[in-house]
């Protein structure tokens, strides 16, 4: 089969064999990958041994080929869309195992491109705000002010439509481009802030908002900390997922008794977790809310077939964090 991989210096493409499912795998044949900042962040953190390129690509949708012995999710013919396991190999080859417990069938009313936009940030998302942060669904979220930091990007798209779709909360999200802030209200968001000026003084100037109960963050958390703090509730929450160049001063949050919590959408699939199967299930629940036209695809842009100098453009766009919704990819070419 064909897979895209790095050793040193710049993707390219290389033959290998295709993958045996294992007892809970599902073997994929991948139609479409979306490209993450963890794809970049891993090639420039990961060398992999000479000789054996790494396969990078956490994001997809595509055609189960083959099953293994213990699979009871899904069927050989069933298109399935899935973020994957980071501690596995990728989604940029022709063919991937994936354990079916964290993949689901795709939309229906969704292509190929526009489904492989969504299950990491998706994913990301959900866990976000109903599993760290506990934003409860409907109106009992009607006392909740929740401010996404990052709000123009992939994470960010999905957690501004899954507030105003599921929950009654007041959505502050923070955008920096025109073209963004418009993105970002139309997926739902009540006020925008622009996240290139101190945060706390634009929310001070809304009205009716005195602070915020809760902040999903997707970027720039260790730039907005102390106006993160400052704008928090006392007995508010936190959640971040990108990687604060410097270590955050947690005793800031001990005086309004705030709390932290990281997400790590990969964690389940990792370490094998009793709750994996969740994902299969959100995945699921999201596909439904998708095809009744609650939700839409977050995709940005599409940089034709799923080549090594089109990866590598994409690659370069995520460097930027200026991209708008998700960069995807589609069809191996001469396949």
């Amino acid at each position: 089969m064909q897979a895209i991989g790095y050793t040193t210096g710049n993707l390219y493409q290389f033959e290998c064999d295709t993958p045996v499912p294992e007892a809970r795998d599902i073997l994929v044949e991948v139609s479409a990958i979306a490209v993450n900042p963890v794809d970049t962040k891993i090639r420039s953190r990961v060398t992999p041994p000479e000789g054996q390129p790494k396969v990078l690509g956490w994001d997809a949708v595509g055609t189960v080929k083959a099953v293994g012995s213990e699979v009871s999710l899904f069927n050989v013919g069933d298109r399935v869309w899935y973020a994957g396991d980071v501690s596995r190999s990728g989604c940029n080859a022709q063919f991937q195992c994936v354990d079916e417990r964290i993949c689901a069938k795709a939309p229906d009313t969704l292509n190929n491109a526009e489904a492989a936009a969504m299950p990491l940030t998706t994913i990301t998302a959900w866990e976000m705000l109903f599993d760290r942060l506990q934003v409860p669904f409907g109106d009992e979220a009607s006392d909740r002010r929740v401010l996404v930091l990052g709000a123009g990007g992939g994470v960010g798209s999905m957690l501004v439509q899954l507030l105003r779709q599921l929950t009654s909360a007041t959505i502050v999200a923070t955008a920096s481009r025109e073209e963004s802030r418009q993105w970002v209200k139309s997926l739902g968001a009540h006020h925008v802030l622009d996240h290139r000026e101190p945060l706390a003084p634009q929310l001070e100037a809304l009205d009716g908002i005195d602070n915020v109960t809760d902040v999903a963050s997707a970027n720039r958390t260790g730039e907005h900390y102390e106006n993160l703090i400052q704008m928090l509730k006392p007995q508010g929450r936190l959640v971040l997922i990108d990687d604060p160049s410097e270590p955050l001063d947690i005793k800031l949050m001990k005086q309004k008794c705030l709390s932290l919590h990281w997400e790590f959408m990969f964690t389940r699939a990792m370490f094998k977790t009793d709750d994996m199967q969740k994902q299969h299930e959100l995945l699921s629940k999201v596909a439904e809310l998708v095809d009744a036209g609650k939700l839409r695809t977050t995709l940005g842009e599409h940089y034709g077939a799923i080549t090594a100098d089109n990866l590598e453009r994409a690659h370069t766009a995520m460097k930027t964090e200026h991209t708008r919704g998700k960069v995807v990819l589609e069809g191996f070419e001469g396949i």
